[in-house]
């Protein structure tokens, strides 16, 4: 499984700025961080593996970049990781809320706390990092991306519990916008479909998950973290300073297709 994807940096778009990041400890998660920070924002990473973050706030630069443990699933922990973030570098300007999961079952095996879990990891996450952030927001008349997914805007076999939960984070971006709009706070989200970063590489059904894909997008290959944080940057930028509301999907044109099979 091979792609050659180069990308070069050159904007600066987030200068004196601060962003946050949860779930950076891994996948897209670390994309948007580095992406942020080639940008020249200062980042705060925030998930539960404290020794990755430490390490990639170590490869950053620890000048502009804060690592907080937290527990994305605690709204006393995500509060504490807003203050610190504010504490450390006197501002908030972008929250990112990435921190996520899935979960493959059918729905009658689906137990109440795989249903917890989805909504719980997914959704509260997204509620904690907001009403936490907003305050900090406001004074910088900032912007929120959020994670959502392609199978937040169609249904899925074996992922009704995560359909679920990633349609809710879709019509809860909708929704906050018109809520924090006249604060001048912008609410977004990005859309992935399968995205493939470096963990993935030895993964033993990776070139057949691909394949299975392509039958089904406009473009063949496959995403990585990096694209997903060029969405992401774009959406958190001045370049995006009246879009509000909006799910990008960054997925390759699968959720342009009607769902059926090729047919000629």
């Amino acid at each position: 499984m091979t792609q050659k994807v180069e990308a070069t940096i050159t904007n600066q778009r987030f200068n004196g700025k601060t962003v946050v990041v949860t779930g950076a400890s891994s996948g897209i998660g670390v994309g948007i961080a580095r992406r942020f920070a080639e940008e020249g924002a200062n980042v705060v990473l925030a998930a539960r593996r404290e020794d990755r973050l430490e390490a990639l706030a170590a490869d950053l630069g620890a000048d502009r970049t804060l690592a907080v443990a937290t527990d994305v699933t605690s709204q006393d922990d995500v509060q504490e990781m807003v203050d610190a973030t504010a504490a450390r570098f006197g501002s908030l300007d972008v929250l990112v809320s990435n921190a996520g999961t899935g979960l493959g079952k059918e729905f009658q095996d689906t137990t109440l706390d795989d249903w917890r879990l989805m909504m719980n990891t997914n959704v509260d996450s997204c509620f904690f990092g907001a009403q936490a952030a907003l305050p900090y927001l406001k004074r910088s008349r900032g912007s929120i991306v959020q994670i959502a997914s392609a199978s937040g805007l169609g249904g899925d076999r074996m992922l009704t519990a995560y359909n679920a939960a990633k349609g809710a984070v879709v019509n809860f971006t909708r929704g906050l916008a018109f809520d924090l709009g006249r604060f001048g706070i912008r609410v977004n989200a990005v859309a992935p479909s399968l995205t493939i970063g470096a963990e993935h590489a030895d993964h033993p059904d990776a070139a057949g998950l691909i394949e299975r894909f392509n039958q089904r997008r406009a473009l063949t290959g496959y995403s990585t973290p990096a694209d997903i944080a060029g969405a992401v940057a774009f959406l958190a930028s001045d370049d995006a300073r009246f879009i509000t509301g909006t799910i990008l999907p960054v997925d390759g044109g699968i959720t342009a297709g009607s769902g059926q099979p090729p047919l000629f």
